[in-house]
């Protein structure tokens, strides 16, 4: 039973009905009364947002409002909410119309995101924010941990510049100090300048990310970390 997947019971199962109806079935349907999720896809990316928000809000009380708002937008995109779709066998739930079903519209990443938006708001609509947080919260717990650890949150060099622009005497400039291996598997080594001074190095698998190793080391010896 759908309801059991959702691991939610609904008072009004209409609500369930209408959350995994997609537009393709609601058109090839129209005479039976069907309607297409998509007016609560609407409701759900708000519902989605304020859950997320709140829970980071809560969890990250260092994180800055610009890196919130980074790792907010990293669990709520549509690779993520894909991800949560394929755990809870969503695909196997939606009505499709037969030109979907024929496309593989139940394995589509951009189908089942919007289908996950629409279930989250039916959830809401029929039991409020608490059984709402029951269906993803977990889920938005395990995201957001993986995203914080994965440092891809934190534009190190643009705090390194905003920090050096105060002096307005000092220039910030990265040079390639080294590089190696074969061109698919290459390692680079950057140093990072302040004025003419080498101030720290690190590396990466491109430029750009042994510039923001690099910046990130001179942060850290900056007491800035």
């Amino acid at each position: 039973m759908p309801e059991e997947i959702m691991g939610y019971r609904f008072k009004d199962p209409s609500l369930l009905h209408n959350a995994l109806c997609h537009s393709s079935y609601a058109n090839e349907h129209r005479g039976r009364g069907e309607h297409s999720n998509e007016r609560l896809e609407f409701l759900g990316d708000a519902v989605l947002g304020v859950i997320s928000a709140e829970y980071i809000y809560g969890r990250f009380t260092e994180l800055p409002e610009g890196e919130m708002t980074k790792l907010r937008a990293s669990i709520v995109c549509e690779q993520s909410l894909y991800e949560f779709a394929c755990q809870i066998g969503l695909g196997e739930l939606l009505l499709l119309g037969r030109g979907e079903i024929n496309g593989g519209g139940n394995k589509r990443p951009s189908v089942l995101a919007d289908a996950v938006e629409a279930v989250l708001a039916a959830i809401y609509l029929d039991g409020g924010m608490d059984a709402a947080k029951g269906f993803i919260l977990d889920f938005i717990k395990a995201k957001a941990e993986v995203m914080a650890r994965s440092h891809t949150l934190v534009d190190y060099k643009t705090t390194l510049q905003e920090i050096v622009q105060k002096n307005h005497q000092e220039t910030l400039s990265y040079k390639v100090k080294s590089e190696s291996g074969p061109d698919h598997d290459k390692l680079f080594v950057i140093e990072v300048y302040i004025n003419s001074n080498p101030i720290a190095e690190g590396q990466g698998k491109s430029k750009k990310q042994a510039e923001q190793a690099a910046a990130r080391a001179a942060l850290e010896l900056m007491g800035e970390q």
